[in-house]
């Protein structure tokens, strides 16, 4: 499928979850039966039917740090099981830890995390998500960050739906001030015992939805990064050290690879990269695209940022393509300090 086409179904997919469409599948609907099947037996065969344990991480990160005229930063998680952290012991390794130990090291400010994000989410569990985060209207989070999708695709969730749910959850909290970053659909063809072909087929759909997020999210007014690498190339190549126990959810290594991803555009949404930053950079293939386009692009390069730019043009909205250069993860404070 060329880059057109691709954009073609990620817009139509999109409009569809605008618009109240719901026939728009991402594949055929036997192939995606084959998908689903292969990719529920892998979870049962690596997940051994354990319950999740997912770290509490919540509290205070960046206690170093001194800013008496100013209010410590906020930090929400919204999500699934990637999220949460399901897969790692400790709180320290979670992806929303490494986030708010990482935002405090670049603003040189306290962070104050909280995650509400669930094991097992679908993108329909997002508004129960956003609930909770508004509920304390003089409380509204600095920034969100939400990871979800992967779910959606091995549970069959219409990809209208999804990316409908995820849309509406970006709307509600940019209208109550809060900056957002998504983390789309990570890469599921890289789940080892998923086979071939069922693995290509996977890494399909995931990419689909992934590239229809990014179109809907950008649309409300937040930013995207890619996070094929969550569960892509980079992990496929080393998956005893990036992959955990589990061999499905992340290791330690894995989730400071993704966080180290996603650090520089929460960074970017809160002014508080350099601004030279915000420019596209000709070298590292950026520029301002139709958001389809750079929403395909985006897909099949982890770590890409999409953001909004110019409204309008020919061919519909544009955006900013960036590959941001990634900041390793600080390894000092990545404790919470207990209110």
């Amino acid at each position: 499928m060329t880059s057109m086409s691709r954009a073609r179904v990620a817009r139509r997919i999109a409009a569809g979850a605008a618009f109240g469409g719901g026939g728009i599948g991402l594949m055929g609907a036997a192939v995606v039966g084959l998908v689903i099947a292969e990719v529920q037996l892998a979870k049962r065969q690596v997940g051994n039917g354990r319950p999740a344990h997912v770290p509490h991480a919540d509290g205070r990160y960046g206690r170093m740090y001194t800013a008496p005229d100013e209010p410590p930063l906020t930090l929400t998680m919204l999500g699934d099981s990637t999220a949460a952290g399901q897969g790692v012991h400790r709180a320290q390794q979670t992806p929303a830890a490494l986030l708010a130990s990482g935002l405090a090291a670049v603003a040189e400010r306290p962070v104050e995390l909280r995650n509400v994000a669930h094991p097992g989410a679908q993108s329909d569990d997002l508004d129960r998500q956003v609930g909770l985060v508004l509920e304390d209207a003089s409380r509204v989070p600095d920034i969100c960050v939400i990871m979800i999708g992967a779910n959606d695709v091995t549970n069959r969730m219409p990809p209208t739906q999804s990316v409908r749910h995820l849309s509406a959850a970006v709307r509600r909290l940019r209208t109550a001030g809060a900056e957002v970053v998504v983390g789309t659909c990570p890469d599921l063809g890289t789940i080892e015992p998923v086979q071939q072909p069922l693995r290509w087929l996977a890494r399909r759909a995931s990419r689909q939805l992934a590239a229809a997020q990014t179109i809907g999210v950008v649309e409300q007014g937040g930013r995207t990064v890619s996070l094929g690498d969550l569960l892509g190339p980079e992990f496929a190549a080393n998956p005893r050290e990036l992959f955990g126990p589990d061999n499905y959810h992340p290791s330690a290594e894995g989730y400071a690879t993704a966080a180290m991803a996603v650090l520089p555009t929460v960074c970017a949404a809160l002014g508080l990269w350099p601004a030279e930053e915000d420019h596209p950079d000709v070298s590292r293939r950026e520029g301002f695209l139709p958001v389809a386009k750079a929403a395909v692009e985006a897909a099949s390069e982890a770590g890409t940022e999409v953001a909004a730019a110019m409204p309008t043009g020919p061919r519909g909205p544009w955006a900013l393509l960036k590959r941001r250069r990634r900041r390793r993860m600080p390894t000092h404070d990545t404790a919470p300090a207990v209110p």
